[in-house]
This record gives structure tokens, C-alpha cells and sequence, in this order.
């Protein structure tokens, strides 16, 4: 493994990416002016040029709301710029590393998906990741699809930080508290990649029994309330001045805060075949989430 190209660069996992995977190659990184996934034409050739040995593509179209009356963008980047990755990866034989989404699933039931478990995604946006995983697939490259759910990161916008800047203006908040899954740092996403990596680098062999679809998910599981709930009470504890307590964040139900792409109710995603495959303990949600808190509080950035 000689040549890495990573694809969005600058979003919330690929920022960690570019730390997590500097070590292990010669790193080409792109952001979407230097590789814009809806340019086609654009993209294949960067590819051809670069001769990468692994292409690892972090980009991806994540308005979900926005996705639903937008559905020609969505499809456009997340299964039409993936596919035609996939097809140049299978002629130069690199190894194709992409991220997808619990979105996939129809979100029913009560027990963490399987990689095997039945898909039927409820959105526009888990319908356009999905046709992409499917593309993957059927291109016969090699490939690491690794799913995740939730995610976060101190550098960028997210659910935690959107809590804490209304826990200080506000003196109650309302959460769903009937959609459940494991949040998910972009930190652990990106070194758990370059762990995969390594370990295929230094067993080249089992690459073949290796490629395949994994979920990548901090372990455990809470609510959006219960998320919250813990975020408000870390920030407290490390002397956060918020006007909302824990307590008075009151916990609602999904069809109380009706949004335009319909969300999964079951975003639990089981993470023993990629623990088990790569010799890895993957930790507790609230561990990353302790340590982004921790972040943002000594950045003075709540």
C-alpha cells in the first residue's frame, strides 16, 4: 500500500482521516474543489492520474431533509459518483474504502441490525446510500463498506453541539425520545479505519475474506434524550453555565416533531463482525462524546 486518495477531506470524518491515515502512505487529499463527486468526467480522471492503491471516499450528500426535494443531487453523489469509483477501482485493482449509513435500514424493531439484516431505507437519502452500496457491490472491486450512525465531532455543526448552545439560551428543551442508536465520533471512525488498513497491509492474503460491509458504530445505545440528557450533565459537571438542566429536558415523541425525510426509529447497529475480524474493542459511546465535551470546553467553544 504505496497510495491512499482520500475523497471529502474536509467534512467532519474525513478531517480525522487526514490525521488517521498520514502514516501509512503517500496521502492525497481532496476536498470537493480539488474532487467534486457530482463532476464525473472530473473524478474519473483524478482517479486514472492518482493510480491509487486505496481510495477511501469520505464525501458524501448529508442534508437528509434537504434530500428529499433534491433527490437528483443526492443520487448523483451518493450512488452515481460512487459507482463509477467503484468501476475505476476494479480496473486498477485498488481497494475502495466507503462510508454509508443506519439509514439503509427501515428502522423497525428493537435489536441492533446485522451487516446481513434486511435493508429498507425510509428516505431519500438512505434510498441513494443504499443504491450506492448496491453499485459497489456489483462492480466486483475490492471493498470495505463500513456503515456508521450518529456521528460527531468537535470541528463542525452537530446534535450535541446544537444542545449546549440552546441549553444556554433556554431554560427546558424537548427531545425524541423513541429513536435509538450509538453515537459515533469521527475520531473513532477515522482510526479504526487506518487500524483495517495496517492490519490488511501487514496481511495482504486476506484481503479477499476481508472486503465486505461492517458496521463501524461506537457500542451500547441511548436516545436522542438520553444523548442530551448526558451532554448537558458532562458540560455541567466540567462548570458549563447553562440555563437547561438535565432534568428539564423532557423527553417526545418522533411524530411531535415532524421533519421531511422520516427518520429510523431502530438505528442500533451491531459492531461484533468487525470487532471480531479486526481484533478491535470498540468503545462506549460516551467515551468519545466525554472527550469532545472536554474539547470544547477548553477551547471555550460552548
Amino acid at each position: 500500500m504505496n497510495k491512499i486518495l482520500l475523497l471529502g477531506a474536509n467534512g467532519q470524518v474525513g478531517w480525522e482521516l487526514q490525521r488517521s491515515l498520514a502514516p501509512l502512505a503517500q496521502l492525497t487529499i481532496c476536498d470537493r474543489q480539488h474532487a467534486d463527486l457530482s463532476d464525473l468526467a472530473g473524478l474519473k480522471q483524478l482517479i486514472v492520474d492518482e493510480q491509487p492503491d486505496v481510495i477511501v471516499n469520505a464525501a458524501a450528500y448529508t442534508a437528509v431533509d434537504k434530500a428529499e426535494s433534491d433527490m437528483v443531487a443526492a443520487r448523483r453523489i451518493n450512488a452515481e459518483a460512487v459507482a463509477l469509483i467503484a468501476s475505476v477501482a476494479q480496473e486498477q485493482n485498488a481497494l475502495f474504502v466507503h462510508y454509508s449509513t443506519d439509514y439503509v435500514f427501515d428502522g423497525s424493531g428493537d435489536v441492533p441490525f446485522s451487516e446481513q439484516a434486511a435493508t429498507g431505507p425510509l428516505s431519500v437519502y438512505g434510498q441513494t446510500k443504499l443504491e450506492g452500496e448496491i453499485a459497489i457491490r456489483e462492480s466486483g472491486c475490492s471493498h470495505l463498506i463500513l456503515r456508521t450512525s450518529w456521528v460527531f465531532a468537535a470541528r463542525g455543526a452537530n446534535f450535541a453541539k446544537t444542545m449546549l448552545r440552546l441549553a444556554k439560551e433556554r431554560d427546558a428543551l424537548n427531545v425524541i425520545a423513541d429513536q435509538f442508536g450509538a453515537p459515533t465520533s469521527a475520531e473513532l471512525i477515522a482510526d479504526v479505519t487506518a487500524h483495517i488498513l495496517k492490519h490488511l497491509a501487514a496481511a495482504p492474503a486476506t484481503l479477499r475474506e476481508a472486503a465486505g460491509t461492517y458496521h463501524l458504530v461506537a457500542s451500547g445505545e441511548t436516545s436522542w434524550h438520553g444523548y442530551a440528557r448526558f451532554v448537558i450533565e458532562e458540560a455541567g459537571q466540567l462548570g458549563c453555565e447553562l440555563r437547561t438542566r438535565a432534568e428539564n429536558i423532557a423527553p417526545i415523541t418522533t411524530s411531535q416533531y415532524p421533519l421531511p425525510a422520516q427518520r429510523p426509529a431502530n438505528s442500533r447497529l451491531s459492531n461484533d463482525k468487525l470487532q471480531n475480524t479486526f481484533d478491535l474493542k470498540l468503545p462506549p459511546w460516551e467515551f468519545h462524546v466525554r472527550r469532545m465535551i472536554r474539547e470544547l470546553v477548553d477551547q471555550d467553544a460552548i
